[in-house]
């Protein structure tokens, strides 16, 4: 079945789906995106994907076309037209179309919203066969890192460089040592002194749902935790290292840099924290 999209109000085959070559978010990146994962028709952390856009978008000073209420009956129609019941939404907001200029058109233009979905497995019952590998990067992406925008060109590189090096993923670190967070990830470790630790939200890290969602587990479960910054020396010598998003859900790496992370198999809280994910997704 051919796929179908969401464009500025239309409901298309992907084939034929096209933005306009003024559109601001092909000439200047100036948009925000976001990716919902579908489970079983439900979207996982709904509430905090569409709290995330919306933050997004005042950051940016950028309209929404329509509410919520009408995204999400826009974003069901879609997968339902693609029969997809698991599965990611893409949806991409950006400033509208207008001649180039740097400034922001005035009068303002109408925001251009596109949304895509494609089917995904859905996770798998144990970390067995769901931890990846990773690379250490210098972090050189632009200072607002909390705005989910699609200037994405260093995470790009930094993916392919993960790939180069038969890694899933990148994890980025600043000037001084420190780690903010995957390519597109948010980045967790324990420690020799058992602690887990994820780095505070700041403008330098973007506030991942799926790591909202999973602090709730974090205190479900008791674990002894801190929110605090760690450095790429701590990230090397943790006894488990593992990445939460949408799409990596909760993933061990259990190989950093080509030498292994704790006993190179998924450790004891990620996989207590996984399950607990995994629950509370067939729950809703």
């Amino acid at each position: 079945m051919a796929r179908i999209a969401y464009v500025n109000g239309l409901y298309m085959p992907l084939a034929r789906a096209s933005v306009n070559i003024e559109d601001r978010g092909y000439l200047f990146g100036d948009g925000i995106y976001e990716v919902f994962y579908a489970y079983r028709g439900r979207l996982t952390d709904e509430a905090l994907h569409f709290a995330r856009l919306k933050r997004s978008c005042n950051e940016i000073g950028l309209a929404t076309p329509m509410g919520q209420a009408a995204l999400r009956v826009v974003i069901h129609e879609l997968m339902r037209r693609n029969r997809v019941e698991t599965g990611l939404v893409y949806l991409q907001l950006t400033r509208g179309v207008a001649k180039r200029d740097h400034a922001f058109p005035t009068p303002a233009v109408r925001p251009a919203l596109v949304l895509t979905v494609r089917p995904k497995p859905e996770p798998p019952e144990t970390l067995s066969c769901w931890s990846a590998a990773a690379i250490t990067l210098a972090d050189l992406r632009w200072g607002r890192c909390d705005i989910k925008s699609t200037n994405l060109l260093p995470n790009v590189l930094a993916r392919e460089a993960a790939k180069q090096e038969g890694a899933q993923e990148a994890i980025l670190f600043d000037e001084q040592g420190m780690v903010t967070e995957g390519a597109a990830s948010s980045v967790w470790i324990v420690g020799a002194d058992n602690v887990l630790r994820t780095r505070g939200l700041d403008q330098h890290v973007l506030p991942g749902c799926t790591r909202t969602a999973v602090l709730d587990d974090v205190a479900a479960e008791g674990l002894d935790f801190r929110e605090e910054a760690f450095s790429l020396a701590a990230l090397r010598g943790a006894r488990e290292v593992f990445i939460t998003s949408a799409t990596s859900f909760v993933k061990p790496i259990t190989k950093l840099d080509g030498l292994p992370v704790g006993n190179a198999a998924p450790g004891l809280i990620a996989s207590r924290l996984y399950a607990r994910y995994l629950a509370r997704l067939k729950e809703g």
